[in-house]
């Protein structure tokens, strides 16, 4: 699909990480940006940077999501592109020093990571569906999701994330062929270990110590080379119900 001058799209998470990159990326190619975050004051103003616009929005929420997804189609019409990125990646095992797994962090976890992404995936698509399409294919969008290589090389104290995030991946494929007849395509990316914002924080020692574990190149991903997939799944019409690994081919070890 070409990234059109005012093509509507709407980024999860946008405030900050990953969202945020990808919400640049997509405004540098013309995209009108609807920022998706709880973070209002980092929210606006990426929203006025890119001259997008803000809605303050708990993707766990579905009523906070349809408010989010009217308040942006008023704005810049039809979303066509659809990239989550909100997620959230608290710690704990199992059982740790004889306690359980605290079973509403693991629930919020949920919520916000799988609930989260299928909330806005579902709903976006609905109204996708009113679009007319936009080439010879019939294609009308496409959604793409964030999962994780937690999703198969879950860590010791990634139990909720790593279920989380292997269910974002398991739902690709079904939520492909569900949307297929429709004209919209889905794709999920399973990100490495980044720079991003909370790790580009942590002592140089800590840094190369994660860099040193990635085979090639051996350094941690550019937020960019997210981006560029991002952008690149967008145009290419042909991706479709794929889990994308993005990692440098790492393998993550238990701890």
């Amino acid at each position: 699909m070409i990234i059109e001058k005012g093509t509507s799209a709407i980024v999860t998470g946008a405030a900050s990480g990953l969202g945020e990159v990808v919400a640049s990326a997509l405004a540098a190619a013309g995209a009108k940006v609807a920022i998706f975050d709880l973070d209002v004051e980092r929210g606006d103003a990426m929203a006025q940077k890119l001259e997008g616009i803000f809605c303050k929005v708990d993707v766990a929420d579905a009523e906070s999501v349809r408010s989010g997804l009217l308040a942006a189609r008023e704005a810049h019409g039809g979303a066509r592109i659809i990239v989550n990125c909100a997620g959230i990646a608290p710690a704990a095992k199992t059982v740790s020093r004889g306690e359980a797994h605290d079973p509403a962090l693991f629930q919020k976890i949920v919520a916000i990571n799988l609930f989260g992404t299928f909330n806005v995936a579902s709903q976006a698509a609905a109204t996708m569906t009113t679009l007319e399409p936009v080439n010879d294919d019939g294609e009308r969008g496409v959604i793409v999701n964030t999962a994780s290589v937690a999703a198969l090389d879950g860590q010791i104290g990634q139990i909720a994330y790593a279920a989380s995030k292997g269910a974002v991946a398991a739902m690709t494929l079904p939520m492909a062929r569900d949307l297929a007849d429709k004209g919209i395509r889905v794709v999920s990316i399973a990100p490495g270990i980044f720079a991003t914002p909370m790790v580009s924080a942590f002592p140089q020692e800590v840094q190369d110590s994660l860099a040193a574990g990635i085979p090639f190149p051996k350094r941690l991903g550019k937020t960019c080379e997210f981006a560029e997939l991002v952008l690149h799944i967008v145009k290419n019409g042909y991706l479709n119900g794929e889990l994308i690994r993005l990692d440098g081919a790492v393998r993550m070890a238990p701890r």
